[in-house]
């Protein structure tokens, strides 16, 4: 008579693997129908002015209930010599004729009479203007080619913002299907069977489907940034097939052992499901701590990544064991000639096997090494420097932004400016007049309430430059103060360079915050897994040293360029995240061995020899994933790319390969250590059928 299974994950892997086709449907039921609501629904996103943060949230919600016209601005940059004035007026009469086109000036000129600006406003919702300014930009391209011998280019935020998510969704769809076909076959190569590759990649993109509809649904109670649909799918991505692959690996090992199919979906489900489970709740731990930071980004982020793993630790503990199940020794359909036969038998990996002997024959030598390594890459990252990416950091080859620089150059005072939000019972009443005459604006405007004024002031510098802050900081702290003294009205300042200082207050106030949350919460539920104060203190140590080295190669690689202020944090939690579910997949199988009589260092041998080849699988994975946005144009992109596919290449060479097995044959028993006012701790494992009862966590004295 088979044992009745113990927990959560081994419970659902041996009902499903009993009820395939309740399993298999009911799943498919549940992305379908989450999937259809969620897109007749949509995703509700954040007001503008919510995505914002501080003074300049306050700045933008003001304006927002203002009542001002909507209208976004545009221009149209004429530069040359013989035959300007017939260009800028063949422009406005061109531009004129557009029913979307209002308030139309020709008289900004710069210094040298070289460059005219011809400025106007697209009328209609700010929000829909990247969707309507297409017919503007084409009117002003036929003009240019009546005008050769003159530069004619048009800029405005509906103008960037459209040639740029044109640029990115082109990019974006050449990486997705790089992405798939790196992933295919590395999984191919990994199984020897196309089959047995093609499953974790479906389920993978089944519960990103899902996911994206459950998101819509979420968002009518919390409006989500539009972020929300990348984060699901590269960690939709990620975790799904990373769940699956080690879900199948084991499967596939005990088969090969011997055991029958159900036996086989039964041991995977008791110990790699059960891993699994840990290992989501880990993640979605650490994912959980953006939402501390109260940012609309962070938090649409961590919202939309913590459902995305939820909904992939569900299938992989549903619906995968009924679909292993129904496809039995189909599962080996499609060999790979020459791998096939190889792969299909999951043995310890002889790369991984020759370098973890070496490493624990001598783990002093290997410790200081490989960790003396990573501290010395970590080092420049306490010169690290972030900003929020600014014009600077976009794709110097496209045409709007070569246009702004252009228009930087001829007109600073045009490309650069704060806007300071002035709200008083009347802004028309002299004093207030006063104080807004005092910034010395280029331009205000009155809203028809007359209860708020927007004053347009020149910065210094360019986008969001030292100058440029610098300049803010002074409009804030003594010039605004200064004019607004004794008046009874409020002034507060919105702008890219606003914009940029109030997130980076709001970063550097929330990152110990959210340091502090991840690292406890994940000390916690280790501690509880594994009964040991020992593994989930060096777990943490060994996956701050890739998150360091990572930090420390991009500080390094991009010496003359500030990092991205989101990055750091983005890249601690992502990567902690998933270090965590390689640490916690391995430790798993190591306890394992452990707990069934080997010897601690015979365990740690057994458990990264037997999981050394699965782990490189889905590194390399996630490092081909992570890489192709290291290809793209944009240094954003550029800068995540490379911190998250080095630091993922780490974690699963240096860490898990070198730093794991040597510390733990260092520490020995010490591994497993439990104080004793913790031990009533509950015993929380169920190795599957025929667990050894458990062993006693206190180290041997020697």
């Amino acid at each position: 008579m088979t044992p009745k299974p113990k927990g959560f994950a081994a419970r659902a892997g041996h009902w499903s693997a009993r009820h395939r086709k309740t399993a298999i449907f009911g799943w498919l039921a549940f992305i379908v129908i989450a999937f259809v609501i969620g897109g007749a629904l949509g995703q509700k996103t954040p007001s503008e002015a919510n995505t914002y943060d501080g003074e300049t949230r306050r700045a933008e919600t003001i304006l927002a209930d203002a009542g001002f016209p909507k209208k976004t601005g545009e221009m149209v940059l004429v530069q040359g010599g013989k035959g300007l004035e017939a260009a800028v007026d063949d422009v406005a009469h061109t531009l004129a004729q557009q029913k979307s086109v209002a308030h139309l000036t020709t008289d900004t000129v710069s210094a040298d009479g070289r460059s005219v600006l011809v400025q106007f406003d697209l009328t209609g919702d700010p929000e829909t203007a990247t969707e309507r300014v297409g017919p503007l930009l084409d009117a002003t391209a036929q003009v240019a080619q009546r005008h050769p011998d003159l530069t004619v280019e048009q800029f405005g935020d509906a103008s960037m913002s459209k040639q740029l998510e044109d640029a990115a969704k082109a990019e974006e769809n050449g990486s997705m299907l790089m992405s798939f076909g790196v992933t295919l076959l590395i999984l191919a190569f990994t199984f020897g069977a196309l089959v047995a590759a093609s499953v974790p990649v479906i389920l993978a993109a089944t519960a990103v489907l899902g996911t994206t509809g459950v998101v819509a649904l979420f968002s009518q109670l919390l409006p989500l940034s539009d972020i929300a649909m990348p984060a699901i799918i590269l960690i939709g991505l990620a975790v799904g097939v990373d769940y699956s692959l080690f879900y199948i690996r084991r499967e596939r090992e005990e088969r090969a052992k011997g055991a029958g199919k159900l036996e086989a979906i039964d041991i995977a489900a008791a110990t790699s499901g059960r891993a699994v489970l840990i290992s989501g709740l880990t993640v979605m731990a650490a994912m959980a701590g953006m939402l501390l930071t109260g940012n609309t980004l962070f938090v649409s982020m961590g919202i939309a990544t913590i459902l995305v793993i939820a909904v992939a630790v569900i299938g992989s503990l549903t619906v995968l064991p009924a679909v292993l199940a129904s496809l039995g020794e189909k599962l080996e359909k499609g060999r790979i000639p020459f791998i096939g036969r190889r792969q299909s038998q999951a043995r310890e990996s002889r790369v991984w096997g020759w370098l973890t002997d070496r490493v624990m024959r001598r783990p002093v030598l290997a410790t200081v090494i490989a960790g003396g390594a990573l501290v010395a890459l970590s080092i420049p990252a306490l010169g690290m420097e972030t900003k929020l990416p600014g014009v600077e950091s976009l794709d110097k080859s496209q045409p709007a932004v070569q246009t702004y620089l252009k228009v930087q150059k001829a007109f600073p005072a045009e490309a650069d400016f704060a806007t300071v939000v002035v709200k008083a019972k009347d802004v028309k009443a002299p004093a207030v007049q006063e104080a807004i005459a005092a910034l010395n604006p280029s331009n205000v405007e009155v809203n028809p309430g007359g209860t708020v004024a927007k004053a347009d002031v020149a910065l210094r510098g360019s986008g969001v430059d030292d100058a440029a802050l610098a300049s803010l900081e002074r409009l804030r702290e003594d010039t605004i103060p200064a004019a607004f003294g004794g008046v009874d009205a409020t002034a507060d300042v919105t702008g890219v360079a606003a914009g940029t200082t109030d997130f980076n207050a709001v970063m550097k106030s929330k990152t110990p915050l959210v340091f502090a949350f991840v690292l406890g919460l994940a000390f916690l539920l280790m501690l509880t897994t594994f009964r040991s104060i020992v593994i989930p203190l060096k777990a943490i140590l060994l996956n701050l040293l890739s998150v360091g080295a990572s930090y420390g190669l991009l500080t390094l690689v991009f010496g003359d360029t500030a990092i991205t202020s989101w990055l750091p944090l983005f890249l601690f939690v992502i990567l902690f995240g998933l270090s965590m579910d390689y640490h916690v997949f391995i430790l798993s199988r190591v306890r394992e061995a452990w707990k069934g009589g080997m010897s601690s260092s015979d365990a740690v041998a057994h458990g990264i020899k037997t999981t050394a080849g699965t782990i490189t699988s889905a590194a390399l994975i996630m490092v081909g994933v992570f890489a192709e946005f290291a290809t793209q144009s944009g240094v954003e992109m550029q800068q995540m790319g490379i911190g998250l596919a080095f630091a993922v290449f780490v974690d699963a060479t240096v860490i898990r390969g070198v730093l794991l097995p040597a510390t733990m044959k260092l520490l020995g028993d010490w591994n497993w250590y439990l104080p004793r006012w913790l031990r009533w701790l509950p015993e929380l494992d169920h190795e599957g059928p025929g667990a050894t009862p458990p062993r006693t966590l206190v180290p041997a004295t020697a």
